[in-house]
C-alpha cells in the first residue's frame, strides 16, 4: 500500500509489532484464558501465537516481561503472517508505552521504527486509549475489521516518542 511517510511516497507492506504484554491472561485462545504469567510467577508460556522468549525468567514484579508478543502483519488485508493455523483469539493486551511499530516494505526492510503508546490501527473498535492492543483474529490469522490507511499511518507517526515536526 502506497502511503506518505515524512513527504515521501513508500510502498508499505507490513507493520511488526514488538509488544511488551503485562498480562497474557486477558486474552482468549481458542475459548479458553490465556495463562497467567502473575499466578504461575513467570512459569509456562504464553498459548497465543507470535509470542518470542527473550530472556530466561522474568525480572518485573508481573512476571511477564521474558515474552514479547511480536506478530508479522500484512498491512495490506490484515493477516497476520506468523500466526498459528487453526489457532483463534480475543486478543485485549495491556500494552500502555511498552510498544516497538515498525513500517516495513514488500520485502521485509525496515521503512520506520515507531515507539509510543499502542496505535489506532492495532485498535480497531477504539476502546484501549492507546494502552491496549484489542481485536479478534480467526483462524487463518485475519484481524477482524482491520484498517490500514493514511490516516492512520500519520497517527503512529505522531505519537512516537521521538518524534518532531519538521521545519521549514
Amino acid at each position: 500500500m502506497i502511503v506518505n511517510i515524512k513527504n515521501k511516497e513508500t510502498n508499505v507492506g507490513y507493520l511488526q509489532v514488538d509488544a511488551g504484554v503485562r498480562y497474557y491472561e486477558d486474552t482468549v485462545v481458542n475459548g479458553a484464558d490465556d495463562i497467567s504469567l502473575y499466578d504461575s510467577k513467570g512459569d509456562g508460556e504464553p498459548f497465543v501465537p507470535c509470542v518470542v522468549k527473550i530472556k530466561d525468567k522474568p525480572t518485573s514484579c508481573i512476571y511477564s516481561d521474558h515474552y514479547r508478543w511480536k506478530p508479522l502483519i500484512d498491512v495490506s488485508n490484515g493477516q497476520i503472517v506468523n500466526w498459528r493455523k487453526g489457532t483463534t483469539a480475543d486478543v485485549h493486551y495491556k500494552v500502555c508505552d511498552d510498544g516497538v511499530y515498525c513500517l516495513l516494505n514488500n520485502n521485509k526492510q525496515q521503512i520506520i521504527r515507531i515507539e509510543s503508546y499502542v496505535p489506532a490501527l492495532l485498535d480497531p473498535y477504539r476502546n484501549g486509549y492507546g494502552d491496549y492492543i484489542i481485536f479478534s483474529v480467526n483462524a487463518d490469522g485475519y484481524i477482524k475489521n482491520w484498517h490500514f490507511n493514511q490516516e492512520l499511518v500519520d497517527n503512529l507517526i505522531r505519537n512516537d516518542f521521538n518524534y518532531k515536526e519538521d521545519c521549514e
